[in-house]
């Protein structure tokens, strides 16, 4: 199977503050907000959403097409990305802006203030998924993953109308997008993934219950931090899964992003859903034990041990003939 992932590629600032942010927070004043936090650390890192997901297809011997837009100074990002087997010829190189910002304060309770600026990203809504699908001899699935709204907008429907399968991660970019524009990007998903507070704010804001979603999508995907994960379909039992083991929480950036990236690889192995949640959720667990969301490390022999671990040699097995 053959995977496109659309959305953000960015370069992450990343601090730790040695405290809890709740501490310095008024509830009855934050209309009138103005705090500032003294970090101890400063690590600044490759990220954005398609970059993280296609980066740990990579990690587990995948080659994702990556498409969204960047500056003029990706060129040693994309090298990195290329060396680890993610294919970026059909990045958009803007000629005016920078590659994308995600400014990040990470406290002791792994709650997070960010800031992100687009740069770059906004000229991800002049790129036309059909050139790239011929390109590349057809995909399989488009990731509609965070990124411009109206690139967003723009590629869910090219995917409807060119019959193209789709899954639908609309994220971080939940609190700009209104209710009709939501609707739009997760209509016809064949996979729709969210945390669980953004499962309620998708349901809130498309005025959808978790039921009518179901019966607008396919596949419901709900990752839940510490309790694992619910994959839901209409008609049949949830599959629950939890976390792969509970590791040194370092730093929580791009999590979901892993998971994601695990799922996405055991459905381009063809694998059950509850293995690919499995696999998102191993996966996952390399990310929360480091900082930064591409840096972590490891070889098959230790992915497997930790995957068999926590959900057992036969589905170990089952994993390790794909694992390349």
């Amino acid at each position: 199977m053959r995977i496109a992932v659309c959305g953000s590629i960015a370069t992450d600032h990343l601090m730790t503050y040695q405290g809890r942010f709740a501490d310095s927070l008024v509830p009855d004043q934050l209309a009138k907000i103005s705090v500032s936090f003294l970090v101890d650390d400063l690590q600044v890192r490759r990220g954005g959403i398609a970059a993280n997901i296609s980066f740990g297809m990579a990690r587990l011997g995948h080659h994702p097409v990556l498409v969204g837009a960047v500056g003029e100074d990706f060129d040693s990002y994309r090298s990195w990305l290329e060396r680890h087997g993610v294919d970026c010829d059909h990045v958009h190189v803007s000629e005016m802006r920078h590659t994308a910002r995600f400014v990040c304060t990470t406290d002791e309770d792994m709650a997070q203030i960010a800031s992100f600026y687009a740069g770059a990203m906004s000229e991800a809504r002049d790129i036309e998924l059909g050139p790239i699908v011929a390109a590349v001899g057809g995909v399989d699935l488009v990731l509609v993953s965070a990124d411009d709204p109206q690139a967003m907008l723009r590629h869910s429907t090219e995917c409807r109308t060119r019959q193209i399968p789709f899954a639908a991660d609309v994220s971080q970019q939940l609190a700009v997008m209104d209710g009709a524009s939501i609707r739009t990007l997760v209509d016809g998903a064949t996979y729709l993934f969210t945390n669980e507070y953004e499962a309620h704010l998708t349901e809130q804001k498309t005025g959808w219950s978790a039921e009518e979603i179901l019966d607008r999508v396919g596949t419901r995907i709900i990752t839940r931090g510490r309790d694992g994960a619910s994959v839901l379909r209409r008609g049949e039992d949830p599959i629950e899964v939890p976390i792969a083991t509970d590791v040194q929480r370092v730093d929580p950036t791009g999590v979901g992003d892993a998971f994601r990236a695990g799922f996405l690889a055991g459905l381009a192995w063809d694998l059950p859903l509850e293995r690919c949640a499995q696999l998102g959720s191993t996966l996952a667990s390399y990310v929360l034990e480091t900082v930064g969301t591409q840096e972590y490390t490891f070889d098959n022999a230790h992915f497997l041990d930790r995957f068999g671990q926590a959900y057992g040699a036969e589905a170990a097995a089952e994993v390790a003939t794909h694992l390349g």
